[in-house]
């Protein structure tokens, strides 16, 4: 059982935010709470779906294997997130590796438990339904980017997304919120790292971001829209303290060194 984790506020877009409270609760005491170290992978790819896992306290990192061996970043999901449940759904393999960044709580539903909820509360599987529609307009958003934007504003467009879904309020700008290497970033955009690197030291020269040890903190989050060509975006009016851990970030200076960039 989850317990007082019923009780607590989640981000806004998240799957547990969503459900009705009576739902949520349902589903949270249905669970088994676990605490895991990290680089723990909850769910292997092409291993059978026998759980579904609620984030409590979690940031994973969502990846899949190519035929030829290489590994992509996919995704990241954060507290009030699900994920595995797809095999439960269509009763097939998992089809991506889920593994956790760092020390975290997720509540395992197994997976019979959790399609009897969705049978039972029609509202939960509208819930599941608009999540899966998110995750395939930022694919979506993803793939045409990569067609039509250049490398740089591709990677604007990615921290912008991330931002959205992950970000804390800093006195600096925006943290993004998630501990990301080049390489992970270049995964996501679908670039190069060399690539990355170029276009965040351009980024950071224009003032719009800046670049720390696996961080990244957006300095103007108008003008870093105006850049990713991206419209319509609201700006935070004042920073708020973000949770311990995981998102403290330490910045040494306002752009990389002369020998290069400081985002590892």
């Amino acid at each position: 059982m989850a317990g007082g984790h019923g009780r607590r506020r989640w981000p806004r877009e998240s799957f547990l935010a969503r459900l009705p409270e009576e739902g949520r609760a349902a589903l949270l005491r249905s669970g088994t709470v676990l605490t895991v170290p990290g680089d723990h992978a909850l769910i292997r790819e092409g291993d059978p779906g026998r759980s579904v896992y609620l984030l409590l306290d979690a940031l994973v990192k969502v990846t899949m294997c190519a035929e030829n061996g290489t590994r992509t970043l996919l995704d990241l999901r954060a507290d009030g997130d699900v994920v595995g449940e797809m095999s439960p759904l269509d009763d097939r393999p998992r089809s991506a590796t889920v593994v956790t960044c760092g020390r975290s709580v997720v509540c395992a539903v197994k997976g019979a438990v959790f399609l009897a909820h969705l049978d039972r509360d029609p509202r939960i599987a509208r819930v599941l339904g608009g999540v899966a529609a998110d995750h395939l307009r930022f694919a979506n958003r993803r793939r045409l980017a990569f067609a039509g934007y250049e490398a740089g504003v591709c990677l604007a467009r990615v921290l912008l997304e991330l931002s959205d879904r992950h970000g804390v309020p800093r006195s600096a700008g925006l943290d993004v919120g998630v501990p990301l290497t080049q390489a992970e970033l270049g995964e996501l955009v679908g670039i190069k790292e060399r690539t990355v690197q170029k276009a965040m030291r351009d980024l950071v020269s224009r003032g719009l971001v800046l670049a720390g040890h696996r961080r990244v903190v957006i300095a103007d989050l108008a003008g870093l829209a105006a850049f990713a060509d991206v419209r319509g975006r609201p700006v935070p009016e004042r920073p708020a303290p973000g949770r311990p851990g995981r998102d403290r970030l330490a910045l040494g200076g306002s752009a990389p060194p002369a020998g290069g960039p400081a985002y590892p």
